[in-house]
């Protein structure tokens, strides 16, 4: 099970959210190209990125950030954020992104996503920021009224790498991964699953490797990293990867 350190931006700088709450913003680095590099000599295999800014906004916003960073490190990295066309997912790969996230474009342009795993096959990720149950989109401002099974559903057989399922009410909160929830999900699928929202402890990582059996390929952290509260080693160390 892969373990990604999460580099969210905004304004620039490296950030962790409350709750998606983009006016509850702690800054834990303003060097994010300095923190890539921290965590490839910590010895994960991937970075998870996302322009937080750009996930509003509709369109990249921290691009030349995120081109540094691709430029400073060699693990592949994982990006999302405000990638909603093709002109500009195709620039992602060009640049070397490994896997692209595509979220809000999931349900608004499902065409795009569909075209997206063809053509580029293994390299897309389709995001389910679940809210109760149920999907928010554009930066986890807006309410679809989907629920997050049955997006991930129309998806199954696109030839999707992942579906990467966030618990925004537990994001930045500190108070564990919705486990009964991803298990879920991951049972119902045949895509495999990233977790991601609310990871805190080394408990937290050792009950979803429990369950890595049902389809769950890794987990995202962030916050948990950054105070000290994970220890990498011994993190990726449980999880095996």
């Amino acid at each position: 099970m892969i373990l990604y350190p999460a580099i969210d931006l905004k304004d620039g700088v490296c950030v962790r959210l409350l709750r998606g709450d983009m006016d509850k913003a702690t800054i834990f680095n303003a060097d994010p190209v300095g923190q890539a590099r921290d965590f490839q000599k910590a010895g994960f295999q991937w970075l998870h990125m996302v322009d937080l800014n750009g996930a509003i906004e509709g369109q990249p916003v921290n691009a030349d950030v995120v081109s540094a960073v691709i430029g400073a490190i060699d693990i592949p990295i994982q990006l999302g954020g405000g990638i909603r066309d093709r002109a500009r997912l195709d620039h992602w790969i060009e640049a070397g992104v490994e896997r692209v996230v595509l979220g809000t474009a999931a349900l608004e342009d499902p065409d795009f996503v569909f075209a997206a795993c063809r053509d580029h096959p293994g390299r897309i990720v389709i995001a389910l920021d679940s809210r109760d149950g149920m999907v928010a989109v554009e930066g986890w401002t807006r309410d679809s009224g989907v629920r997050a099974l049955d997006l991930a559903l129309r998806f199954e057989d696109s030839g999707a790498a992942a579906i990467l399922y966030t618990d925004i009410n537990r994001d930045g909160a500190m108070a564990g991964v919705n486990v009964e929830a991803t298990v879920d999900l991951a049972f119902a699928l045949t895509t495999p699953v990233i977790a991601s929202g609310g990871v805190s402890s080394l408990a937290d990582l050792v009950e979803l490797k429990r369950h890595e059996g049902v389809g769950i390929e890794g987990v995202i952290c962030g916050r948990a990293l950054y105070d000290g509260r994970l220890d990498p080693r011994e993190a990726r160390a449980v999880l095996g990867g």
